[in-house]
C-alpha cells in the first residue's frame, strides 16, 4: 500500500490550515446562490438551512483562521487568488466532484449532498488529493498531534492571542467562536467543523448543537439538512444515516425557485448592459466580503462583525442581479468574481 502524505513540519501545517480556509469559502457560492434563488415565503424551510449552513462555513473559517494564526501563520484571502471559475473541484481534492454554481433544485442537492459527504470510519487521512473534506481535517488533527509530540505544544502554539477572533453574532447558524490556545482547543475546533459538516462520529446525523431555528430540536449535520429536503421528512430521535429521515413532513416547492444560468460570468453580458452592472455590483460587494474577513483574520478581530454584514447585504444585490434583463433571455446570476472582467 502507497504511504500517505503527512504533515511534516509547521510550514507544512500553516500551508495546509491556509488550504483549509480555501476550502470553507470555496463552499460559500454554490450554498449563496442556491439560497438567492429560493422564493423565501414559497420555501421558508429550504431558505433556513442553506442560510445555516452558508453562516456555519463562515464560522469554520474563522476557527481555521484562529487555529493558523496561533501557530504562527498568517492567513490570507487575496481576492486575485481566491477568484474561482465554476465549474471547479474543491480546492485541493481528487478532483472527482465538480462544483457548479447553480439555482436551487434536485442537481443542487445532489451536489450538496456530494460536499457534505461523511468521511467513512476506515478512511485514511489525506493531506492533497481527498475525497471526502472529512479526511482533510483528519490529516490536520494527525499533523497537530505529531508536531505536538515532536516539539511540544508551547513551540506548536507560538502565535499572538491577540489575533483570536472570539467574539461576534453568526445570525442564522449554531456552532460555537472560540479562540485556541492549545492543542486541546485546536482538536475541539476542529472537530466541531468536521461533525457540523458530516455528523458525529462516522455514524450520527446529529453534530452536537441545538437546532438555531427549532431550539427544541438537536441539529443534524449540513449532509443531512440536505438529506432532509431531498427526502421531505426530518430526522428525529433515534433514526440514523442508514434508517434515513423518519420523523415529520418537510415542505420543499421544488417550483418556487427564481431562474438563474448555470455558472454565471460576468463576460456573459455586454459592457454597460443592466445585467453587466448588476454582475458588477455583486461581485464588488463579495469582494468586500473577503477584503473584510481578510483584515479580520490578519489581526484585527473586531472586523469579523463587519464581514457578517456585508455577506447579508449581498442578498438584495443578488435580487437585483436575478431579475435584470439580459440580451441572450437567459436569466442573469451571480459569479463570485472577485476581480473586474
Amino acid at each position: 500500500m502507497p504511504e500517505v502524505p503527512s504533515i511534516h513540519d509547521l510550514d507544512d501545517l500553516r500551508e495546509h490550515l491556509q488550504w483549509a480556509i480555501d476550502l470553507e469559502l470555496s463552499t460559500l457560492p454554490p450554498y449563496l446562490c442556491a439560497l438567492y434563488t429560493l422564493d423565501p415565503e414559497r420555501n421558508p424551510e429550504a431558505a433556513a438551512v442553506l442560510r445555516s449552513v452558508a453562516v456555519e462555513e463562515m464560522l469554520h473559517a474563522t476557527l481555521v483562521a484562529n487555529l493558523l494564526n496561533m501557530v504562527g501563520g498568517r492567513p490570507h484571502l487575496d481576492g486575485s487568488t481566491l477568484r474561482r471559475d465554476y465549474p471547479q473541484p474543491l480546492p485541493h481534492s481528487n478532483g472527482t466532484l465538480q462544483v457548479s454554481l447553480l439555482p436551487f433544485g434536485h442537481e443542487a442537492i445532489e451536489l450538496f449532498l456530494s460536499i457534505e459527504r461523511p468521511a467513512s470510519a476506515e478512511a485514511e487521512p489525506q493531506t492533497d488529493g481527498y475525497a471526502t473534506i472529512g479526511q482533510f481535517y483528519a490529516a490536520i488533527m494527525e499533523g497537530l498531534l505529531t508536531l505536538c509530540h515532536e516539539l511540544g505544544e508551547a513551540a506548536v502554539f507560538c502565535g499572538d492571542p491577540a489575533r483570536q477572533v472570539i467574539q461576534t453574532d453568526f445570525h442564522g447558524g449554531a456552532g460555537h467562536l472560540a479562540a485556541i490556545d492549545s492543542l486541546a482547543t485546536a482538536l475541539e475546533a476542529l472537530d466541531e467543523i468536521v461533525e457540523e459538516g458530516e455528523g458525529m462520529a462516522h455514524h450520527e446525523v446529529w453534530d452536537g448543537d441545538r437546532d438555531i431555528v427549532h431550539p427544541d430540536r438537536n441539529e443534524v449535520a449540513h449532509h443531512y439538512r440536505f438529506l432532509e429536503l431531498k427526502l421531505g421528512r426530518r430526522f428525529q430521535p433515534g433514526d440514523t444515516p442508514l434508517s434515513g429521515p423518519t420523523g415529520e413532513a418537510v415542505a420543499v416547492d421544488w417550483d418556487g425557485v427564481i431562474p438563474m444560468r448555470t455558472n454565471p460570468r460576468s463576460t456573459d453580458h455586454p459592457a454597460g448592459s443592466p445585467a453587466r452592472i448588476a454582475q458588477l455590483a455583486f461581485d464588488a460587494g463579495y469582494a468586500k466580503v473577503l477584503n473584510l474577513l481578510h483584515q479580520t483574520f490578519d489581526g484585527d478581530p473586531p472586523s469579523l462583525d463587519a464581514a457578517v454584514g456585508a455577506m447579508y447585504r449581498l442578498s438584495p444585490l443578488a435580487v437585483n442581479l436575478l431579475s435584470a434583463p439580459t440580451d441572450d433571455g437567459l436569466p442573469a446570476g451571480p459569479s463570485f468574481a472577485t476581480v473586474s472582467d
